[in-house]
């Protein structure tokens, strides 16, 4: 008496099998993503209750603040202008906005004195970064935008003679 051979259905089971693993392996990937941005979030929460804390008492604003020389009402300021890029940042990392979104809204916080001020205090902080660390390539690409900005402004301000009738 033969033994029927069963190699096929063996073989089909494990492919079912395998499919199914890489299917349970990519809910865990999700899974592993979701948290991780879950954890950032709460992180950054942390964050901005104590730059909140801070904001509202000077003697702790001084000790968060690595710029020293600044009256207690500019040190606010700093600080607000770190939460908010902090805040942009994190939209970033968790995906709610993309590279050009990221960019545009930084684009547009430039607009402000205070946020520009903010930028070239701590510029000496970011050379500090690891080169390809996010922070250190989007402080690359805010510096990019931040000097095509007073390009412009020196453009806008280039007047032709010959257009003023002189």
């Amino acid at each position: 008496m033969a033994v029927p051979d069963q190699g096929e259905p063996i073989l089909e089971a494990l492919q079912q099998v395998t499919h199914q693993l890489g299917r349970m392996a990519d809910g865990y990937e999700r899974i592993a993503t979701e948290l991780h941005r879950a954890n950032l979030i709460q992180l950054h929460g942390y964050f901005l209750g104590r730059l909140d804390r801070a904001i509202d008492d000077p003697p702790l604003a001084a000790s968060l603040s690595a710029l020293t020389d600044l009256p207690d009402e500019e040190r606010r300021q700093t600080l607000n202008a770190n939460a908010q890029y902090g805040l942009i940042l994190l939209a970033y990392r968790v995906g709610s906005i993309d590279r050009g979104e990221l960019l545009g809204s930084l684009r547009w916080l430039l607009g402000s004195p205070v946020f520009s001020k903010y930028w070239e205090r701590t510029a000496e902080t970011r050379r500090g970064l690891p080169e390809d660390s996010l922070e250190a390539r989007i402080g690359r690409a805010v510096d990019v935008i931040r000097d095509e900005r007073l390009e412009d402004l020196d453009e806008w301000w280039v007047v032709d003679p010959e257009s003023t009738g002189e």
